[in-house]
């Protein structure tokens, strides 16, 4: 027993999670079932009945070479998966308090972002950017060696952007260098140089900021970033078989994303027809994330941070989320990628909370349960590189898993309830393993 009466099981003996109603996030209608996980991965998928029960919901037994836990009939389901992920961004009022904070303070605090998204069940996530050049990088191999608690994490460096670009925000009167949030560039040279500085850190992909912001004083429809400027960025990091992706909410961005290959786009809010057409000619190369989170809450629930609903910035994001919900409501009738990933990290869209997403994309872009569920979780493990392994509940896959008391394809809303996550499995291991009540479980015949 763990100290605040978790099951951790036994290190060497199979885990059996049984009795269980398993969404394995194929598009397969639930069943029952059980589950056998051996070191870090799924060892089979049993259907119907079960060699093990248990008298209570949570019991465990130590039977032979397993581990039994007895889930009740609770849902079983890959562990979500964040596809667009700021650790270093820390909750925050605002850009200012982020870029300023001292890198030591901020290193500690994205341990901390990192310990609330998994406390949330989202065991993986794909970083779209880091305030600092090496936080992402840390946080992952701090996670990788089990210092510290968190999601599986494939890093980012800071956002790649142009002279005035989303990115750029020192005064015009005092030299940008260590003001700014993103790494400012100007020309192929210099996109060259910062490409392979942040190879050289250790980053997993190369985030370009290729559109503007409304926010940050540069409209979203605009396209700063030259051709020449992205291809020698693509170049550069195709060489090193780094990973690239792009803040890109106008039309001209998606087209600049599709005609470089740059595979993971964020935003894309303002995609027009031309952009879709080429978007789904393309679409077994690309991955989409609206980050529909930050439009909604920007526009309507961040007065407290001084934006009021009804003011000319609120509007416009309230403009661009009518925009977003037309174009992906597009995006997912021509079968183009759609994953979670809702820009979480200020304020007003705090880490921890990023499972709004799944509710966000039944309640307004049309996606059935089923669809959001897959959003967060099969195609998580796509746009993670390890759609082969990640994100669905099948033999060989590894054990990423949630317990969830109740059924998601009923109601979305749960999986934002962190008391109705009864467990966390991450590689095998519990995160949030599940309480022991009554007495353990017990073999049958």
């Amino acid at each position: 027993m763990a100290e605040n009466g978790a099951y951790n099981g036994s290190a060497n003996a199979d885990t059996v999670i049984t009795n269980v109603r398993i969404l394995d996030a194929t598009g397969e209608n639930p069943y029952t079932g059980e589950v056998v996980i051996r070191g870090n991965r799924i060892r089979s998928v049993t259907r119907g009945g079960s060699r093990f029960s248990g008298s209570a919901y949570g019991g465990g037994s130590h039977i032979g070479a397993s581990n039994v836990i007895d889930g009740m009939g609770a849902t079983l389901m890959p562990g979500m998966i964040d596809a667009h992920l700021h650790l270093s961004w820390n909750n925050a009022p605002g850009i200012d308090p982020i870029q300023m904070m001292e890198v030591e303070e901020h290193m500690l605090v994205t341990m901390e972002m990192a310990k609330l998204v998994i406390d949330a069940g989202f065991t993986a996530g794909r970083g779209a950017a880091a305030a600092k050049p090496r936080l992402d990088v840390v946080c992952k191999r701090f996670i990788n060696e089990g210092r510290f608690p968190g999601p599986r994490y494939l890093a980012a460096g800071p956002e790649i952007t142009t002279v005035g670009g989303l990115g750029d925000s020192a005064p015009s009167h005092i030299p940008h260098e260590g003001l700014n949030l993103g790494l400012v560039v100007s020309g192929p040279e210099e996109v060259r140089r910062t490409v392979r500085q942040l190879i050289k850190y250790g980053v997993d992909s190369i985030k370009l900021n290729l559109s503007g912001e409304a926010i940050t004083g540069m409209g979203a429809e605009e396209t700063p970033m030259s051709e020449e400027e992205v291809a020698m960025a693509v170049q550069e990091a195709r060489c090193r078989n780094k990973t690239l992706s792009a803040h890109a909410r106008s039309s001209g961005s998606v087209k600049q994303c599709v005609r470089h290959g740059i595979t993971n786009i964020y935003h894309a809010s303002f995609a027009d027809e031309e952009a879709l057409d080429m978007l789904e000619a393309a679409k077994d190369r690309h991955f989409v994330a609206p980050g529909i989170a930050w439009l909604i809450n920007t526009a309507r629930k961040a007065e407290a941070y001084g934006i009021k609903p009804g003011s000319p910035i609120a509007m416009e994001y309230e403009r661009e989320l009518e925009m977003c919900i037309e174009t992906m409501k597009k995006m997912h009738r021509r079968g183009i990628r759609i994953c979670i990933g809702g820009d979480y990290g200020f304020a007003w869209t705090p880490q921890g909370t990023n499972a709004e997403d799944i509710q966000s994309f039944v309640e307004l872009l049309g996606f059935s349960p089923m669809e959001a569920i897959q959003a967060a979780t099969k195609y998580g493990g796509q746009i993670m590189d390890m759609g082969n392994e990640l994100g669905l509940i099948k033999e060989g896959y590894l054990a990423d898993l949630l317990l969830v008391d109740g059924d998601p394809l009923t109601d979305v809303r749960i999986l934002q309830d962190k008391n109705r996550l009864l467990a966390i499995m991450k590689d095998g291991k519990f995160h949030k393993a599940p309480q022991a009540r009554a007495r353990y479980g017990r073999q049958t015949a």
